[in-house]
């Protein structure tokens, strides 16, 4: 079955696949641009994003936001969503169950979207999606290749808000993330 995106939005909207279900505001699906190239992708919603149903709001939406503007991009031109669509109570990492309820959802909007890039914010994402032992301290910016994807890994922006020192880090991966995205868009 081939969902689109109102279908997704509205799955996501009554699903009750895991107890989150029960605690959520709103669920929180991807927000930005269905034909980007880049897509981020991030643990779960926090507590702003509960509230609000968006991705990426309040204080580590705003360093989002510098850290696009600082590379050359901006919030309508990509696309953002998390693994989870519901916020863990506490903010803590998700489940591993509540991550599997949740999978078929982001595989979908990956599969409409069909990025060149993935970036995945955060140790979370990263080993969710790159690989089970992915090390961000170590391994932020390095590439993995999947069926025409590049795939990387940064610090979440909540990271620089623990540690400002981490913005320019960030900032500097940010920058590579555009370059192979303009790269892989030459590619035939």
């Amino acid at each position: 079955m081939q969902l689109t995106w109102d279908e997704i939005e509205q799955h996501v909207a009554a699903c009750t696949r895991c107890p989150l279900s029960q605690t959520r505001n709103r669920p929180v699906i991807g927000r930005g641009d269905h034909q980007a190239d880049l897509m981020l992708i991030a643990e779960a919603p926090g507590g702003q994003e509960d509230q609000q149903g968006f991705p990426f709001v309040g204080r580590s939406g705003e360093i989002l936001d510098r850290l696009l503007q600082d590379s050359g991009l901006n919030r309508d031109e990509i696309y953002i969503t998390n693994i989870l669509k519901c916020h863990p109570p506490g903010n803590r990492d998700p489940r591993e169950e509540e991550k599997e309820a949740c999978f078929p959802y982001l595989k979908y909007e990956t599969y409409l979207l069909k990025p060149k890039v993935i970036v995945c914010l955060g140790r979370v994402a990263a080993q969710r999606i790159i690989s089970p032992d992915f090390k961000i301290t170590r391994q932020h910016g390095t590439w993995t290749y999947r069926n025409d994807c590049a795939l990387t890994a940064t610090y979440h922006p909540s990271a620089i808000l623990r540690d400002p020192s981490k913005y320019e880090i960030v900032k500097s991966d940010f920058i590579e993330f555009v370059k192979e995205r303009d790269t892989r868009r030459k590619m035939p």
